[in-house]
């Protein structure tokens, strides 16, 4: 609802504040003194068009804010939350615009600054206008829809199908990722094929990289040890035969010598005896240290060719890698993952069908779903055509026909809405084929049919109504066809808040409230004002309205009457 307006510097409207209440509100003046000014400078803070030509002559700039107190679950916050505008639903929503006097404009939400585009989508929300000049929301066939699915209380129905095309798409969608998955495994699974066959080869487990490191690194040590035992054996190489050719000789020289005639105590028999002995001995420990050296040659656990077989398992496990383009540390679970692969490519053809049967049955249920939608759709379009041909002729629009067209898109075109197109269209003459709602010549007419529409419409609505403003909706009209006007204004007033501009005192004594606007000043400076009138002075302008400039007391009167009617 909107419940304030702020003007400042608009064409004629220097300043005004004005504060908005609910129902019906009459604006009514004499033609030019600036009705219109009112809803052009609310169509600016709603995201209209800016003129500079709006712009108060002698003005810097011009100003408008509009201030609405939106129903905590309006669909307005949620635009809101989509633009990333700050809000509060407990609070107001203030729409403010300002336009300077060389056509640039600026735009607010909440003092938070935003584009002109974002105003109009959230004006949207807030309100309809119906006039001489202009239809917003009614032209929209995107809006005609949900108007019918709200008349006909089809919102449950239409979330269904919103939910089965949903279900539909997903199972779309899951269907063709297993399509491309299996095109693709088609193209992957030989060389898949052939790099797990070389995992398997080499069956690489986890962790042993740093094992091989580690044994290499001791069989090299020990590799090395076993080189230097070898040439400390080698020493040894012939020096026990030596000995014992030694001894075998100091014997010899032993008996010769005694033969020669040394005694057996003699000095030199007794050296060559203690020589002999002391070789002997040295025989005794030099085949001691062979034995100890072969022997610490024996206990290391060492074949020559394990340090060849780790460095060959060592150096194929990071030839693997590299191919594979990842660590030695991954080859185990990279096995892990191709085996499954391959195993997935086995059974993503079971599963390709499977996901093609379910987008069969996932579209069946969202044909029956939206066929029956799209029924009783047309059996609540045939209601409301006949709802708004009733209301035709009391507006003297008993020419004019209406119908709700429900045509059927092909499923290409289908959505969450439905298998429909749903279109407002009327035919203006006898005999003149249906066109769109636009195709109404008249303003008047326009704002006319709008209002038989929204008569029949009123109370069956699902959520919020917007404020809709009716400019001028009875011109040309009087007597009885303007009663009928105001009698429905009247009526959409008691679930809506409805402005009009109307110079019809049949239409403005319907409302529950009633501005008057008029020019002040000379010729020099002209200015429009807003009085709020009391209920005496309302009987005072509505009798105006009736005898033109001369107010007679049987005008008082038919004011009255009309006012309590």
């Amino acid at each position: 609802m909107l419940i304030g307006l702020w003007i400042r510097d608009v064409v004629l409207i220097e300043a005004l504040d004005l504060s908005i209440g609910p129902g019906l509100t009459a604006l009514t003046g004499e033609t030019g003194a600036g009705k219109s000014i009112i809803l052009d400078a609310l169509g600016l803070a709603v995201g209209a068009r800016a003129d500079s030509g709006l712009v108060r002559r002698g003005a810097s700039q011009a100003a408008v804010s509009a201030v609405f107190a939106p129903a905590p679950d309006h669909p307005v916050w949620a635009v809101l939350e989509e633009k990333g505008l700050d809000y509060r639903t407990d609070e107001d929503l203030i729409l403010r615009r300002t336009l300077s006097a060389d056509g640039r404009s600026r735009a607010f939400v909440n003092d938070q600054a935003t584009s002109a585009g974002v105003l109009r989508e959230i004006g949207e929300r807030l309100l309809e206008v119906h006039g001489q000049h202009e239809t917003v929301g009614l032209l929209d066939a995107r809006t005609h829809r949900p108007l019918l699915d709200a008349f006909a209380g089809l919102g449950p129905h239409a979330a269904a199908v919103a939910a089965r095309w949903k279900h539909w798409r997903a199972a779309q969608v899951r269907r063709d990722e297993l399509a491309a998955q299996v095109a693709q495994a088609a193209s992957e699974a030989e060389e898949l094929s052939l790099r797990l066959a070389e995992l398997d080869r080499l069956d690489p487990r986890e962790g042993e990289e740093t094992e091989l490191a580690e044994a290499r690194a001791v069989l090299g040590a020990a590799e090395k040890a076993l080189g230097d035992i070898a040439g400390a054996r080698e020493a040894f190489d012939g020096l026990s035969n030596r000995l014992a050719q030694a001894i075998r000789g100091l014997e010899r020289a032993r008996e010769r010598a005694v033969q020669a005639g040394a005694g057996e105590d003699g000095a030199a028999v007794s050296r060559l005896i203690a020589a002999s002995a002391a070789v002997d001995r040295v025989l005794i420990e030099a085949q001691e240290a062979e034995a100890a050296i072969d022997a610490a040659a024996g206990a290391f656990e060492f074949r020559p060719d394990d340090l060849e077989k780790t460095e060959e398992r060592l150096f194929d496990l990071r030839g693997l890698a590299r191919k594979l383009s990842v660590s030695v540390e991954e080859l185990p679970p990279l096995r892990v993952r191709f085996a499954e692969r391959l195993r997935a490519m086995e059974s993503s053809e079971d599963e390709l069908k499977a996901a093609e049967a379910a987008v069969a049955e996932a579209r069946a249920a969202y044909r029956r779903e939206a066929e029956a939608l799209s029924q009783a759709r047309r059996a609540a379009g045939e209601t409301l055509a006949a709802a708004v041909m009733g209301e035709l002729a009391p507006l003297k629009l008993d020419k004019a026909r209406f119908r709700v067209a429900v045509e059927p898109l092909d499923e290409e075109r289908a959505g969450p809405t439905g298998l429909d197109r749903v279109a407002f269209e009327i035919a203006t003459n006898p005999g003149a084929p249906f066109g769109d709602l636009g195709a109404i010549a008249s303003g008047g007419e326009l704002a006319r049919f709008a209002l038989a529409l929204k008569a029949s419409l009123a109370g069956r609505g699902e959520g919020p109504q917007p404020l809709m403003i009716f400019d001028e909706v009875d011109q040309g009209v009087g007597g009885a066809v303007a009663d009928a006007v105001g009698l429905r204004l009247k009526r959409l007033a008691s679930t809506a808040q409805v402005l009009v501009v109307t110079h019809s005192p049949q239409v403005a004594a319907r409302a529950e409230a009633h501005w008057r606007i008029a020019k002040s000043g000379d010729a020099e400076r002209v200015r429009t004002a807003v009085e709020v009138l009391s209920a005496a002075d309302r009987e005072e302008e509505i009798a105006r309205m009736l005898a033109g400039a001369e107010i007679t007391d049987a005008a008082r009167a038919a004011a009255r009457a009309l006012m309590h009617a």
